[in-house]
């Protein structure tokens, strides 16, 4: 990918536009920060300087332009809703990982990449109390509710729980111990599986169990518990929660797991009737003819159309668009709602063609 590099505007003026998810798709690097020894943190503006409206918990995602790159990243938003001129994410070198490596060894101040968001229904709902459980690079959406705690200044009762392989994998750390200072109401524990060539950690190893939960988190039944991390640490969490009377409805977690669809050709055979349909992309200009037997998102992805997506199976609700004329079969997995469905929505990622389609898009 060759990398732009954008001349910001400078001088007083102030642009209150707000950003427009719909057509606002260009995001500025300003500020490249070392967190640890394989994370970073990027902070991004507006080209006009707009400003951004969203919730702490959610993402944005990153289309590079990487060659053979079928689907952008999502990665969460590491700052504070509070401070809307810019937005910041955090992430961790991946071995093998092709974006997060590209974004560690390429993406400089005044790099403009494309983005599309906010995304996401990992927002916290309002609690007296809440649990913060995260694991690794999980812990960039608790820590925007970290943070907005801290910008808002108000009271809050929070128990952040952050596990990681040795002390030095912390990200955030000091900036956590300064929030539990500052914060009342606000503990937090620091839970490494090895103390490594830190000998003097004052706390408990190991990993996330039922004994741990009930001791540190006494009243966890009656938090909201957020969870992100990866997915055996996710896994554990809720079996632990459940198990510690937390309700299925107060147990919120994020994962980007599932990611891409690859389709694989294959001859059809006559024994499999398929029919293929129109299907147009109003606001973009584009059309594509869809098989029966194929999503209109990766069909879509293929045409180069501007769709955002995440976990392609009809789970996260991220490629939620207007159908302004035609039908679909979908099979989604709880990404929409079925108030949605009758105001004339679908998810084209587990949707396939019944007929021509018009999409607002």
């Amino acid at each position: 990918m060759a990398t732009e590099l954008l001349t910001l505007p400078g001088g007083n003026t102030r642009n209150m536009d707000h950003w427009n998810p719909e057509t606002d798709d260009k995001l500025v690097c300003v500020d490249v920060h070392e967190e640890t020894h394989d994370v970073k943190s990027f902070t991004f503006v507006s080209p006009d300087r707009k400003q951004f409206a969203f919730s702490a918990g959610q993402y944005f995602m990153f289309e590079l332009g990487l060659e053979n790159e079928v689907d952008g990243r999502c990665y969460s938003i590491s700052s504070s809703p509070h401070r809307k001129n810019a937005i910041t994410i955090t992430v961790k070198r991946v071995p093998g990982g092709r974006v997060s490596n590209w974004l560690h060894d390429n993406l400089v101040p005044n790099a403009v990449v494309r983005a599309s968001g906010p995304l996401g229904r990992f927002v916290k709902p309002a609690a007296k109390k809440y649990l913060f459980l995260s694991g690794g690079s999980g812990i960039t959406p608790v820590m925007s509710m970290a943070r907005e705690f801290a910008d808002a200044a108000e009271p809050a009762d929070v128990i952040f729980l952050h596990a990681g392989r040795t002390p030095k994998d912390f990200v955030f750390r000091t900036e956590l111990s300064n929030l539990a200072e500052r914060i009342k109401g606000f503990r937090l524990l620091l839970l490494p599986e090895d103390v490594a060539n830190e000998r003097s950690w004052p706390g408990i190893t190991g990993r996330i169990s039922k004994e741990l939960l009930s001791l540190a988190v006494p009243d966890i039944a009656d938090r909201e518990v957020m969870c992100c991390g990866p997915a055996p640490f996710m896994r554990a969490a809720k079996h632990i929660s459940a198990e510690l009377g937390v309700p299925s409805t107060n147990y919120h977690e994020e994962s980007f797991d599932a990611a891409v669809i690859e389709e694989i050709s294959s001859p059809i055979t006559e024994a499999v009737e398929t029919q293929t349909f129109s299907v147009q992309f109003a606001k973009q200009g584009k059309s594509i003819d869809i098989r029966t037997d194929q999503t209109v998102l990766s069909c879509a992805k293929k045409l180069g159309v501007r769709m955002p997506s995440s976990c392609a199976s009809g789970i996260c609700g991220s490629c939620k668009s207007k159908l302004v004329s035609g039908s679909v079969d979908m099979k989604h997995d709880g990404g929409i709602r079925q108030r949605e469905i009758d105001a004339g929505f679908f998810l084209p990622c587990c949707s396939k063609p019944l007929s021509d389609l018009i999409i607002d898009r």
